[in-house]
């Protein structure tokens, strides 16, 4: 296993911009964790909108190889076809190994050291986050974070990691399936979710990561319930809101409980899902 010699904090610095070359390039050192690469949107690039048929911005993210660092896992993305993002940016989600590892940002279009970049820890490995009004409850809470897939209606599959909403909220377009795997502690199989559709429909339970609802045949789903296995559900909880057409914000609801509109079969368009450990 190859260690890191020094460094505790994670950070980023362009390590080349070639004028001659339309690619340049950005290292990022992490600490070993998990981490959240938010790339902001790019509005101004100097250059022609295209390279060899290619569309630019084009941004990358990969493990390059090195002596001194394990390779990082590269977990998540909201890109579509590949680890490739244009100009409306989106985000990744990277998990480095003991010892920390590197980054390599690649940038056609617009210069690496300009992309507009958020790196957003998940979880640091061995210290669990404070504890949540400690005087007042007898447990510690922390937030898992959990990657979650949706089927939208004219977009097709997006990946999101569960923080704050996913979807597309305020722009009435309907989620028809949806998938929820967490990424650390729990196995795909310890967390259950099913959803409702037009007219009283229900799918089954399903767990593993699996999708549950329907690509191409325009169905909304109208809400949803997430749950943990039974033998899980005094160490962890599942709280959850969704977003719909007509009838606004439902929940939060928690462990199997249903979120519905107030409105009968109103689309879904976006929800929010929160994963907690609860140890006292």
């Amino acid at each position: 296993m190859r260690t890191r010699r020094s460094a505790t904090t994670a950070s980023a610095a362009p390590i080349s911009a070639n004028p001659d070359s339309a690619a340049t390039t950005r290292l990022i050192r992490l600490d070993e964790g998990l981490y959240a690469l938010g790339i902001g949107e790019i509005t101004e690039t100097g250059t022609s909108p295209e390279l060899d048929g290619m569309s630019l911005p084009a941004i990358q993210i990969s493990a390059p190889p090195a002596e001194e660092f394990d390779p990082v896992e590269l977990v998540a993305t909201t890109a579509e076809g590949g680890w490739w993002l244009g100009a409306q940016g989106g985000s990744y989600v990277v998990k480095a190994p003991h010892g920390g590892g590197l980054v390599l940002l690649t940038a056609y279009g617009t210069p690496a050291d300009r992309v507009p970049l958020d790196i957003h820890r998940l979880e640091r490995p061995g210290r669990p986050a404070p504890a949540r009004a400690a005087a007042a409850a007898p447990y510690r809470e922390r937030e898992l974070p959990a990657e979650i897939t949706l089927h939208i209606e004219r977009a097709g599959d997006r990946q999101f990691v569960s923080e704050g909403w996913v979807g597309a909220r305020g722009q009435r377009l309907r989620i028809e399936a949806f998938s929820i795997r967490p990424l650390e502690i729990l196995a795909p199989a310890d967390i259950e979710y099913m959803a409702f559709g037009p007219n009283g429909r229900e799918t089954p339970w399903v767990s593993d990561a699996k999708l549950c609802g329907t690509r191409g045949r325009g169905l909304p789903l109208t809400g949803f319930a997430v749950r943990l296995a039974p033998h899980l559900s005094d160490r962890f909880e599942a709280v959850y809101e969704g977003s719909f057409f007509t009838g606004g914000v439902s929940g939060p609801q928690r462990n199997g409980e249903p979120c519905l509109s107030s409105v009968p079969d109103d689309p879904l368009e976006a929800m929010q899902f929160r994963l907690i450990e609860r140890a006292h």
